[in-house]
């Protein structure tokens, strides 16, 4: 039986692996990978705390779909963002990206 517990272990474990690719990374879009993950982590809290809360009400579900809505809009912009400093600079290292300094 899978216990509330284990759920939020694996979340965490997760969210861990996650903001260790976004820390860790110097490729951008390796860092938008790693948000992704810590954006599925939250939703298998979201999903874990419905399910052993109460089930009748649809909240956690909801609120996962919306974590999706905003990951996917999260991915198309950033993913639009890459692109485009990639035309500009030829790099997508995240050391190499200072477009906001001048």
């Amino acid at each position: 039986m899978i216990t509330l517990n284990w759920v939020l272990i694996f979340s965490a474990a997760l969210f861990s692996i996650g903001l260790f690719g976004v820390l860790a990374r110097r490729n951008a879009v390796a860092i938008l990978m790693g948000i992704e993950l810590m954006l599925n982590a939250v939703n298998v809290n979201l999903v874990g705390f419905w399910r052993f809360s109460n089930p009748a009400v649809i909240t956690g579900q909801a609120f996962a779909v919306i974590v999706f809505a905003v990951a996917a809009a999260e991915v198309a912009v950033g993913l639009a963002l890459v692109i485009s400093i990639y035309r500009r600079r030829k790099t997508i290292a995240a050391d190499d990206i200072d477009l906001m300094k001048w």
